[in-house]
């Protein structure tokens, strides 16, 4: 059993940052890659960045150079920095993982949290 908590969201005005956290739990298990994906009102999730547990970051175009994801694998524990906020990131922001589950089985899993909005105004 895995779960992912995402906190850090709130509003904040056009230029300004947000540092979104999200904290992995649950015994008998490992987490790989993990990532960021938002969704604002009337479109479809999109992905916003991903770091795998070696560091490699990937970024949409739309938040390249703006925002910074990071992990710490000791603390199953992933940040995205966001500064230079525009409106056009407002969104709900989900935390995703993947994620190997070793009891009561092995399994595989791809676990989402529960999502924390963040609002940019102009």
């Amino acid at each position: 059993q895995v779960r992912l908590v995402e906190s850090g969201g709130g509003l904040v005005q056009a230029g300004g940052s947000l540092r979104l956290s999200c904290k992995a739990s649950g015994s008998s298990s490992s987490i790989n890659a993990m990532g960021w994906y938002r969704q604002a009102p009337g479109k479809q999730r999109e992905l916003v960045a991903t770091v795998t547990r070696a560091g490699t970051t990937n970024y949409a175009d739309s938040v390249q150079g703006r925002f910074t994801i990071s992990r710490d694998n000791a603390k199953n524990t992933v940040y995205l920095q966001m500064n230079s906020l525009q409106p056009e990131d407002t969104a709900v922001y989900y935390c995703n993982a993947d994620a190997v589950v070793f009891l009561p089985d092995y399994r595989r899993l791809e676990v989402w949290g529960q999502g924390t909005v963040v609002t940019v105004s102009s």
